[in-house]
């Protein structure tokens, strides 16, 4: 694709007719490749690789998933906005933006049948597997040479490097688990939403309140798509469990999601849903269905990500006065924390040399920038305000704290979310303890939980032991069984 097209109409395009669109390209190994030409990797004094002169470089099209299926006009019109000012910068791109949105099911989809965008995300859970895996590209010498790979919190880049440290995918999210409630629903039940619950007592009678006060759930589970157990180890590590073990001297992985910590958790559960029928009557949400339902008033509280604000502002039409989030309660444990997460992008493993450079360039440009300068923070916030898109959502820092600490006085005139209300939260998170995800075949082993999660909720009589007994077998399974080369 040489010429630019009119971005508007191609993305109302896709979503009218839900055409996924896939750059041409040729099939390329996953084997590490070289670093960009001299030319267009050497880092200028901001860090930000510097395009060379337009006649060195051939047209190039890349796609990108970095537009939610159901986003707001708003939303498309910020996107849109940064792309234009990165086809400025580089003037041989051009940057055709995909509806895209990462679900456990959908993703093996498209990565099977080749139809994920140059460009996309997983969460950090995926990393390690699909880089064993060959599914994504080896991007190490064109990350380092813009000049700031030594900034990232290595907490987080180690999500996306192989074993020798080499980066295959570039962490641009972080967050820590968290509560989530309605304010406005905690006020009609007469609860007071500056004071949410900080024990998971308190988080029980609360939800007891708000359902029998309004007639909606006082607390939702996950249970679908993944996310049942992703949520369920949620609850675990912040009781003190762990779903699995890995011995120091022999690096035998095993699985523990049958230990007593998920037992109590589960235990929880089953007395929201049939002691104290406060969980409603839907017990099949996903990520995308729990925030709907939250956004329209019809859940108290629920678990899930500290930055999930934005999604539902762009996607559901939440109501900036019915936000709330606090920390997740942590038992007396010494081992309880918070589970904490994010996510990574990564390059199409089909994909060509020129649309790899430039798929790097983007992800600097798009999501790193914004992070690290005060240029890019400012000019972030600033498209993002200008089209009524949420700026300042608390997140965790992808560089070291001081740099995010710094971009959040870089934006500060900028920030329009209710951060008055997500003090609970901000004012605590740093303080607790943060857990990683299970490291080894994380994805199967929340899979094989969902079903667990749904048991409970719908058959009063499950056995939660023998439901976890069976779910740990077969995670062992999947963990001893070697994976495919």
């Amino acid at each position: 694709m040489t010429g630019k097209l009119n971005r508007r109409f191609l993305t109302l395009a896709m979503a009218a007719l839900a055409v996924v669109t896939v750059s041409a390209c040729s099939a390329a190994s996953a084997t590490p490749t070289a670093a960009p030409a001299a030319a267009t990797d050497a880092p200028t004094a901001a860090g930000t690789a510097a395009p060379a002169a337009t006649d060195t470089h051939k047209p190039v099209s890349i796609t990108v998933g970095v537009l939610r299926p159901g986003a707001t006009q708003e939303a498309t019109d910020a996107l849109n906005l940064q792309i234009t000012e990165f086809e400025a910068k580089y003037p041989w791109v051009t940057v055709v933006p995909n509806e895209y949105n990462w679900t456990a099911p959908t993703f093996t989809a498209q990565l099977a049948g080749g139809t994920l965008p140059t460009v996309f995300n997983i969460p950090f859970t995926d990393g390690k597997g699909l880089i064993a895996q060959h599914q994504i590209v080896n991007i190490d010498s064109r990350v380092r040479a813009l000049g700031y790979a030594d900034k990232f919190n290595p907490n987080v880049l180690v999500n996306g490097e192989d074993a020798d440290g080499k980066i295959y995918a570039v962490p641009i999210t972080a967050y820590g688990m968290s509560l989530t409630y309605n304010r406005t629903l905690f006020t009609q039940a007469g609860l007071d939403p500056n004071k949410p619950p900080t024990t998971w007592d308190e988080v029980k009678a609360d939800a007891k309140i708000i359902a029998t006060k309004t007639g909606v759930a006082g607390f939702a589970q996950m249970a679908t798509q993944n996310t049942g157990g992703w949520q369920l180890t949620t609850m675990t590590y912040a009781l003190g469990g762990r779903m699995e073990t890995v011995d120091a001297k022999t690096g035998k992985v095993t699985a523990t999601v049958n230990n007593s910590y998920t037992k109590a958790a589960l235990t929880y559960l089953q007395g929201l849903r049939w002691t104290d029928n406060s969980m409603g009557s839907t017990f099949d949400y996903n990520w995308g269905t729990i925030n709907q339902e939250f956004a329209a008033g019809q859940i108290g509280m629920f678990t899930g990500g500290s930055d999930l604000y934005t999604a539902m502002v762009q996607n559901d039409a939440l109501k900036a006065a019915d936000y709330g989030i606090t920390t997740i309660p942590l038992a007396s444990d010494p081992n309880a924390g918070v589970l904490g997460g994010g996510n990574l992008v990564a390059v199409n493993v089909i994909s060509t040399e020129a649309q790899r450079d430039a798929a790097v360039n983007f992800i600097d440009f798009y999501y790193m920038n914004k992070l690290r300068t005060q240029a890019g923070a400012v000019a972030d916030a600033q498209a993002l305000k200008a089209n009524n898109q949420p700026v300042g959502v608390p997140a965790l820092p992808i560089f070291d704290k001081a740099t995010y600490d710094q971009s959040l006085v870089w934006i500060k005139d900028y920030i329009n979310v209710p951060t008055d209300q997500m003090t609970p939260f901000t004012s605590k998170i740093n303080t607790q303890p943060l857990v990683t995800e299970p490291r080894y075949n994380t994805q199967d082993l929340y899979k094989a939980l969902d079903p667990v999660v749904q048991a409970v909720l719908t058959d009063k009589n499950a056995d939660i032991s023998k439901l976890l007994d069976a779910a740990n077998v077969a995670v062992q399974k999947i963990i001893d069984t070697p994976a495919a080369s």
